[in-house]
């Protein structure tokens, strides 16, 4: 993860809980100690937040402690959109042939499952999503149903996200959710941010069977926060690069592990 991505998770974290510990970066971004504490340095030097022994905090009357614009701990959509992009084409495509017209699904917020959203543009789908470009897409650009859950908007990773336990999804069923996550491993899925973990694991709920979309570099450990076990995932799709041993953990969990290719108008486009 790159500096300014640091900053923008640590700033998410500051508006959440106004004090945060070089700890808790660590497990949020995967950077290690050293960078995190010149990032911590850093923001102080600016006037961004008050260095303080083994943390970070918001200064009182600063934008980061103001609640006025609620934010996540994790990467922005428009960044995350920039990285692997081809990979992730590749990926959602071949999670979209999983797909029959008439199916009911569910497609979580995040990059490599909005992709999927230009490969659905021919399908006849029930789509729930609580990611609102995906959901414009479709509605603008396909033949599909779409449904959103009710919840606040988080502008930077385009989400909508309940704090609520019971809300319009409860009577929703699917026969798959599609998934995104920040990294994958030995404890399952993970995810670096509270409120998106509890999102992700009541959309669960009303699925049948999980598909897992993860390019090669959401097996580097990230977050702290598991949202199922690698049991619960009937199939991941992945890239070539992904780690052999990587792959192997997953199968050995009984994980069926797709391997998406590139096509030449793919690698072009990234």
């Amino acid at each position: 993860m790159h500096e300014r991505e640091r900053w923008q998770v640590i700033r998410a974290m500051l508006k959440q809980q106004l004090l945060v510990r070089i700890a808790d970066v660590c497990r949020a971004t995967g950077a290690s100690e050293a960078s995190v504490r010149r990032d911590f340095s850093r923001l102080a030097e600016i006037g961004s937040a008050t260095r303080v022994r083994g943390g970070l905090e918001a200064m009182p009357g600063s934008q980061m402690a103001s609640s006025e614009a609620p934010a996540l701990a994790t990467r922005s959509f428009e960044i995350s959109r920039t990285l692997n992009v081809a990979a992730k084409r590749a990926i959602a495509r071949a999670a979209v042939a999983l797909c029959s017209d008439g199916d009911a699904i569910i497609i979580n917020g995040g990059t490599t499952t909005f992709e999927m959203g230009e490969f659905l543009r021919e399908r006849r789908l029930k789509v729930l999503t609580n990611s609102y470009p995906l959901a414009e897409t479709l509605i603008h650009h396909s033949n599909c149903r779409v449904a959103l859950p009710g919840g606040e908007v988080y502008r930077e990773q385009k989400l909508i996200v309940s704090p609520f336990e019971e809300d319009a999804i409860q009577h929703y069923s699917a026969s798959r959710m599609f998934m995104s996550a920040i990294s994958i491993g030995p404890l399952g899925v993970i995810e670096g941010d509270p409120l998106i973990a509890r999102a992700e694991t009541k959309l669960l709920k009303r699925a049948e069977k999980l598909v897992v979309l993860a390019d090669s570099s959401k097996f580097t450990p990230r977050g702290s926060l598991v949202v199922c076990p690698l049991s619960r995932i009937s199939t991941l799709i992945t890239d070539a690069e992904a780690p052999k041993e990587a792959l192997d953990m997953l199968r050995d969990a009984g994980v069926e592990v797709m391997i998406s290719t590139e096509t030449p108008d793919e690698v072009a486009a990234a």
